[in-house]
């Protein structure tokens, strides 16, 4: 634990997602009411630089997308549910913490880019332009909402568990991995096609997921140091020969004592945090509290 985490970690909000749900909710019925307020309300850089400094909070209001009927309500509905289980999912197994930084950063990360595009223009000569002040209204409306912010959530997600299920139309199922990369190529699409405020606030949603993925340890299953992992588990697999693989287990989990020779088709990982060389299978790697020299492992307590 750093300094840092240890002096601030108390102010971490527990059960981040509603509150983010809370916002959108909120951002639709501002929309459904007065969709005119919404206006003085977006991250708008320009104006921000001229004292509306409440939208660089405000702006979080600015849900994720729009609707016009009955059936946007449906889906929108659908779809706050789903953000709400996945940042629930999130949290539970990085923990308050990390989860508060990773949407801290991109909230942060969005703003910074705001205002970077904001410089961009000006460089550009379009801050010369009479229209300035609605050409950066209107931008930043439909440009810098929390839809990218969204899209990171499920990035994060499909890394932390790739393998999980998701059923299209209630019906059809996929990985999540699958629909990360999905994900991932439209992003990057819409930087391609897109207009340069939306290449910004894209930006910003894979700048942070770049961060997190560069900087996660073994609590996430799609990282650089899983990869190692993985990659000497494999090696080690090959390089033993088949009468050492029938006559004793390779790996135990440190919590429930299931080996890779009871269930082949189980992934074990050991732990760099744990003093003692423990290796966890894949249902335990993400929920165990981490052992430190004569301690017994145990299963995480939920929020820590």
């Amino acid at each position: 634990m750093s300094d840092f985490e240890r002096k601030f970690r108390r102010y971490a909000i527990r059960n981040l997602s509603s509150v983010l749900i809370g916002f959108y909710i909120l951002g639709y019925v501002i929309l459904a009411i007065t969709p005119g307020l919404m206006n003085y309300l977006t991250l708008d850089p320009y104006k921000i630089i001229h004292f509306q400094i409440w939208r660089l909070v405000t702006w979080l209001l600015n849900p994720p997308t729009g609707f016009s009927s009955g059936q946007d309500i449906l889906f929108i509905g659908i779809m706050l549910f789903f953000y709400y289980s996945i940042g629930t999912s999130l949290e539970r197994v990085w923990g308050t913490w990390r989860y508060n930084v990773f949407i801290m950063t991109g909230i942060l990360l969005t703003i910074g880019m705001a205002f970077l595009w904001m410089i961009w223009c000006f460089a550009m000569g379009i801050g010369s332009s009479a229209y300035i002040d609605e050409y950066f209204a209107s931008a930043a409306l439909q440009s810098f909402s929390t839809y990218y912010i969204s899209m990171s959530i499920f990035l994060a997600y499909a890394l932390t568990f790739p393998e999980a299920q998701v059923l299209i139309m209630f019906i059809i199922p996929v990985k999540v991995k699958w629909l990360g990369i999905l994900d991932l190529v439209y992003l990057l699409y819409c930087m391609l096609r897109y207009p340069a405020p939306y290449r910004f606030a894209i930006a910003a949603a894979l700048i942070n997921v770049l961060i997190l993925w560069l900087k996660a340890g073994g609590w996430m299953r799609i990282s650089p140091a899983q990869v190692r992992r993985r990659n000497s588990f494999r090696r080690s697999v090959r390089s033993a020969s088949p009468a050492q693989g029938k006559a004793r287990a390779l790996h135990r989990c440190a919590i429930c004592g299931r080996t890779d020779q009871d269930n082949p088709n189980l992934e074990f990982r050991y732990c760099s945090k744990c003093e003692g060389g423990y290796e966890y299978c894949s249902d335990h790697l993400f929920t165990h509290v981490h052992v430190k020299a004569g301690e017994t492992p145990r299963i995480q307590a939920p929020g820590r």
